[in-house]
């Protein structure tokens, strides 16, 4: 048998005026054919988890196209048009399949297709036709469509945030297309959507409230013919119908089941909203938690979150903790021409700097240059394991040490300091530009985590966003 391997992965935040290009997946992954195994098939991602399981299942995988962007604006019509090209074009190129594992994020926007995810799972069902098995994986921060029920025959969520287990999800989906191959099963998804958002500060899957909704699900898993069950959180940031919350469950050929299921958890998802209100911390009230508690302490820049699409240069806890004497404190920053002067003036050179937005004006030693290449061997957030931020200086001021990168990093990985000769444990306070995605990689080095609720197109407080597209009546913006 053979399974062909699909991924198309970007979390779109329409709320950022820049869009997202074809540069961006050319920057992170643009692969076709056998670059996909090349790629992923040593990874922590769902993709990997693909190749893993066919292999377990003595399956061939057929590699045919991955592309990848880190989150960032909504794709532009021609960038989208030519992901498409390249999908169809490979796809063409592989041969008979007997079923196809796919990776959609879930989340993605195009100019062109608002349900850029459920179009291109959509256009993928009526190429193979109705008998072809498509199942796949989700992040639980999609906005899931109808569409994408309706093209697949199950998909699965990841079922941790921040994202550990994404190879774990993949192995899984890739069972399950074993099973279905081998007509051991059936599988009949069915959808809730539950009139709720969740806020993204409530979104630790290890903790309350959410933890209690994994709970019941885990449950329901132990029920005859379940299969699989997915909560999905939601990404907030994408301002179309699909926004929110909603539940997925799998049977063996029941549909009747998978929709009772369904509905109950999104019943009892939608009796706990309450629990998902967040309780948020400004600027200088996150500052001054942090500075009373033991460190290294993680502060988490919530409106700058880059894993939610932020250009990650905001100066806004820097300044916060200059104004609050709290120190020795870290902050990486996106700033090329910040990079370029400290370049040009060269190491151990002292300079006076503007660094960020706004603009922080800094008397700084420019303590090092590097290329911006790292890795992670670890299971991190988003299963990657090569990261490349361009040319990085690390400049050092009075009580505030700050990275200043060429691209925007997604703090999934200490060793964005490490590699760097910037040792965690000689800060008060680590500033980490995300909400929960940064966890798993400053839990080790970080005795508390505090959660800003800084102003950014990822600004926690979801009520002071502007949307029009998004479904009506929600919870919280609709009693």
């Amino acid at each position: 048998m053979r399974v062909g391997v699909i991924a198309i992965l970007q979390e779109s935040n329409t709320f950022l005026a820049e869009p997202t290009t074809l540069a961006h997946f050319q920057q992170d992954v643009l692969a076709q054919g056998e670059q996909v195994r090349e790629r992923f098939a040593a990874s922590h991602h769902e993709v990997g988890g693909f190749f893993a399981g066919l292999a377990e299942q003595r399956i061939d995988a057929v590699p045919v196209f991955a592309a990848r962007a880190l989150p960032f604006g909504v794709i532009t019509a021609d960038a989208y048009a030519e992901l498409m090209r390249m999908l169809w074009e490979n796809l063409g190129r592989a041969g008979p399949l007997d079923g196809i594992l796919v990776a959609p994020h879930g989340a993605t926007v195009a100019a062109s297709s608002p349900d850029a995810d459920g179009q291109w799972l959509t256009d993928l069902r009526r190429a193979v036709g109705p008998a072809m098995p498509i199942i796949g994986t989700l992040d639980p921060h999609a906005n899931l469509s109808q569409a994408m029920v309706d093209a697949c025959d199950a998909l699965i969520a990841y079922r941790t945030n921040p994202h550990l287990d994404q190879k774990q999800r993949g192995v899984e989906a890739a069972r399950l297309m074993a099973r279905t191959l081998r007509g051991e099963v059936r599988p009949t998804m069915a959808a809730a959507f539950p009139s709720l958002a969740v806020n993204i500060e409530c979104q630790d899957t290890s903790a309350p409230p959410c933890k209690p909704m994994y709970d019941l699900a885990d449950a329901m898993l132990k029920e005859p013919g379940v299969l699989s069950n997915s909560l999905i959180l939601g990404f907030p940031y994408a301002d179309v119908p699909e926004m929110g919350s909603s539940v997925i469950v799998v049977t063996d050929g029941d549909e009747e089941l998978a929709r009772r299921e369904a509905g109950e958890l999104a019943a009892a998802w939608w009796d706990r909203r309450r629990e998902f209100l967040p309780k948020l911390l400004s600027p200088a009230e996150a500052v001054a938690k942090a500075a009373s508690l033991a460190g290294p302490v993680c502060l988490l820049d919530m409106g700058d979150n880059v894993g939610g699409g932020s250009p990650g240069d905001s100066t806004i806890l820097a300044a916060e903790l200059l104004r609050q004497n709290v120190g020795p404190a870290f902050i990486c920053v996106a700033d090329p021409a910040a990079v370029k002067t400290a370049e040009h003036a060269g190491i151990n050179a002292k300079i006076r700097l503007r660094v960020g937005n706004p603009s922080l004006e800094l008397d700084v030693r420019v303590a090092g240059m590097f290329d911006g290449k790292f890795t992670e061997p670890e299971p991190r957030h988003g299963g990657i394991t090569s990261f490349d931020q361009g040319p990085t200086a690390v400049l050092e001021a009075a009580g505030l040490t700050v990275m200043v990168t060429s691209r925007r990093m997604i703090p999934f990985s200490i060793r964005q300091l490490t590699t760097f000769h910037v040792e965690p444990s000689k800060f008060r306070v680590l500033v980490a530009k995300g909400v929960h995605a940064p966890v798993a990689a400053y839990a080790p080095v970080c005795k508390a985590m505090v959660r800003a609720n800084t102003p950014g197109v990822t600004c926690a407080d979801m009520l002071t966003l502007r949307y029009e597209n998004r479904r009506r009546p929600l919870f919280p913006f609709e009693a």
